[in-house]
Order: C-alpha cells, then sequence, then structure tokens
C-alpha cells in the first residue's frame, strides 16, 4: 500500500508533462490552424491568389488558410499597406529551371530566359555588396592607427 501511494506520488507531477511523448489532439490541431493561418496571411502578403496558395500547400488545412488570407486582406486594406513582392526565387522554380536547362544551341524558353534575368539581378546584388563590404575593409584599414 504504502509502495502505491509512493508511485502515484511520483507519477502526478509527469500527468501533464509534454515530454512523454503523448500526443495531444487538441494541441496538434491548434498548432495545424495557426499554421494554416500564417501560410494564408504570408500568401495574401505577397500578392498570391487564394487558389496558387493552395496550390502550393496542399498539404494545409484549406480553411485555416483562407482565414488567414482573410484576415491579412482586411488588415492591409484597413493599413493601406501594399503587397510585397518576394525576391528570391521558390525552390520549386530552380528546380524546374535546372530541369529545363536547354541543351547547346537550342533557343531558351521565356521562362529560362526570365529566370536568367531573375539569376543576373542576384548576381548584381552580391557583387554589389561584395563591393561595398570590400570598401568597408578599405575604410577601416586606413583609419586605423599603423
Amino acid at each position: 500500500m504504502r509502495a502505491l501511494l509512493l508511485l502515484v506520488f511520483l507519477l502526478t507531477p509527469l500527468a501533464g508533462c509534454d515530454r512523454l511523448g503523448i500526443p495531444d489532439p487538441a494541441k496538434d490541431a491548434a498548432a495545424r490552424d495557426e499554421e494554416g493561418k500564417a501560410i494564408g496571411g504570408a500568401c495574401r502578403q505577397s500578392g498570391r491568389a487564394l487558389e496558387d496558395c493552395f496550390t502550393l500547400n496542399p498539404g494545409a488545412n484549406k480553411a485555416a488558410v483562407f482565414n488567414g488570407w482573410k484576415d491579412m486582406n482586411d488588415y492591409m486594406t484597413q493599413n493601406k499597406i501594399e503587397t510585397v513582392k518576394p525576391e528570391l526565387t521558390p525552390t520549386l522554380l530552380n528546380a524546374k529551371h535546372a530541369e529545363a536547362t536547354p541543351a547547346a544551341g537550342s533557343e531558351p524558353k521565356a521562362e529560362d530566359e526570365q529566370s536568367g534575368a531573375e539569376d543576373d539581378a542576384t548576381d548584381k546584388r552580391a557583387a554589389a555588396r561584395a563591393a561595398a563590404r570590400k570598401r568597408r575593409q578599405e575604410a577601416r584599414q586606413q583609419s586605423e592607427p599603423h
């Protein structure tokens, strides 16, 4: 009897512990709902159509994605916020670009030309950052007493 009471006393604090690995369906559902809302809000802020958002995130809860998209739309309308176009190309586009690389001597497709222009712009930004970094280093070296 005493051992049973001791066991109950020791295991009681662990009853609410999340580290036991026992799944909690309510927490999992709430996390999926919040993730869907975040996805929908991000899609709206970047100017994506709701249908595109559904297509790009097939595993997300569509109702939650819609609620997030709608909430962000209302927020952006109230505060007169413009959409923010992403500067980085999505991973899927990079993968398609790698697969669709034209063979030597063939004409590039319009998609490849656009993607190539984006790559050139990215290369130019990287070169500008490197040049600015070099100028800062040179300025620091000149200002240091020798």
